[in-house]
């Protein structure tokens, strides 16, 4: 599509939009589920309140080394370069695996969900409107 001055900016934003949202859905993919999952899993073992204070560094430590720009394998490296991120999380998940209940991976696979609809709607609704933006010039 051409982006010539005539057009509104809107129709920019829901171009932009949609691709960004193309992407860490395509992102998602490649990182896997597994990675995101045992993310979630730490992330909500975490918030509760009884958990040890050295269960909670670990999990701390484990989502600061995912979270970091610069870890041991960059992430830009096609297909291993988020193999270390995993297996600190799933060292991290393994020690920590008696804070993991039935109510973290519930609360996982909730956010999981809402995710991924919330991303196919979006798409949806931002290829329904280029749809009609392009229609209506013609």
């Amino acid at each position: 599509m051409d982006f010539s001055k005539d057009e509104p900016n809107e129709l920019k934003q829901v171009q932009s939009e949609r691709g960004f949202l193309e992407k860490v859905r395509n992102l998602t993919q490649v990182l896997g589920r597994e990675v995101i999952e045992k993310t979630l899993w730490l992330y909500f073992a975490a918030q509760n309140p009884n958990i040890p204070p050295g269960a909670k560094a670990v999990i701390y430590s484990a989502l600061a080394y995912v979270l970091a720009p610069l870890d041991a394998i960059p992430d830009l490296v096609p297909a291993i370069g988020y193999t270390d991120d995993l297996g600190v999380l799933a060292l991290a998940a393994a020690t920590v695996i008696m804070h993991i209940d039935e109510n973290v991976k519930e609360k996982t696979r909730e956010t999981l969900k809402g995710w991924f609809d919330a991303w196919d709607e979006m798409l949806g609704f931002l290829e329904n409107n280029e749809m009609q933006e392009t229609q209506g010039k013609y």
